[in-house]
């Protein structure tokens, strides 16, 4: 028995925005399974913004994509076929080998899915890498203390909406920002205090002045999603002893010349304030202490999600280039198995 795969590669590293012709769609025959093998057939797969760093040909914490090889990224699947004993037919798989609708694999780097009830795309999501991220960043990191102000760039995605509604459940008075009325709409849905649609404000003076309208007693933590106006826009608004936790800057992920640094980084000084990055991967030893807080939220009803679905492994690049023209509420996914 022999499976048809489709799969998604790099055709060509983008320069600038990536485009369309940087991806090619390719179709694969994959063998029946061998013994110690399973054959996994993908159901969902995530994209997401780290991703366009893996598409330049540099050392990182994670290997560049190569040109003419298949993409990878956090996947769902189900267990097909088997001839391993610690899987079996019907068994749900978290992996990293996304971008394609099936695979073998050897059971290394697969993790049996208990998916407690949940949606098992949430497991991509809120209770995946971009939960774990905002939920190290913030609470390990920022170490917010109730009462205080957050303030949460590019809070409608996958990770800041996250970010906001722990930190309403720690007490804290939270803001956040976003790139259109719909998606600071739902941010008011969820229980964000204060939203700014920053398209609303589109030079730095305008974003400053917006940051300070909306946290008039300042910002203790902030948790940075965006960087260049927006770092500018927080230092100017940050509280002494307040705390910058640097997880992502979309908005230089696709510069093609180093935009000039922000003019006020003397505020570290003045203020005394902490600025650390992070990568998720400091925060996997905790993945149990997640899971518990996390579980416990969603039985709560204190945690929603939104999601934005594509459909089929031909429209993954759409959905990836979607993450950097505001194209996504929430966990940008592909469906893989209509």
């Amino acid at each position: 028995m022999t499976t048809i795969s489709r799969e998604i590669r790099l055709a060509s590293r983008p320069t600038g925005m990536p485009k369309p012709e940087n991806f090619e769609l390719a179709e694969v025959t994959l063998p029946a399974p061998g013994q110690g093998e399973v054959l996994v057939q993908n159901t969902w797969m995530s994209v997401d913004p780290y991703m366009r760093s893996r598409m330049i040909d540099r050392k990182s914490y994670v290997p560049p994509f190569q040109i003419g090889q298949p993409l990878d990224g956090h996947a769902v699947g189900k267990v097909i076929a088997s001839n391993h004993d610690k899987f079996a037919e019907g068994d749900l798989v978290l992996s990293m080998m996304g971008w394609r609708e099936a695979f073998i694999s050897d059971g290394k780097g697969l993790q049996k899915l208990d998916t407690f009830g949940l949606p098992p795309q949430t497991f991509l999501g809120a209770a995946g890498m971009p939960g774990l991220t905002a939920w190290g960043g913030l609470l390990h990191i920022g170490q917010p203390k109730e009462g205080e102000t957050v303030f949460v760039s590019g809070a409608a995605g996958a990770v800041g909406s996250m970010v906001c509604q722990i930190a309403k459940i720690k007490g804290c008075r939270v803001v956040g920002s976003a790139g259109s009325d719909e998606k600071c709409a739902w941010l008011k849905s969820i229980g964000v205090d204060e939203v700014i649609n920053y398209k609303d404000h589109p030079d730095q003076r305008a974003l400053i002045k917006a940051f300070r309208a909306a946290a008039p007693e300042g910002i203790d933590v902030y948790f940075e999603n965006v960087g260049g106006d927006h770092l500018v826009a927080a230092l100017e608004a940050m509280n002494t002893n307040g705390r910058i936790v640097v997880c992502g800057m979309i908005s230089v992920y696709n510069d093609t010349e180093p935009k000039p640094g922000p003019s006020n980084l003397a505020y570290i000084i003045s203020k005394s304030l902490r600025i650390e990055g992070f990568v998720v991967t400091a925060f996997m030893s905790k993945t149990a202490d997640f899971i518990k807080d996390l579980s416990g939220w969603f039985l709560e009803g204190k945690i929603q999600t939104q999601e934005t679905v594509e459909h089929g492994i031909e429209n993954a690049p759409t959905a990836f280039l979607k993450l950097f023209s505001g194209g996504n509420q929430g966990k940008m996914l592909v469906k893989l198995d209509d």
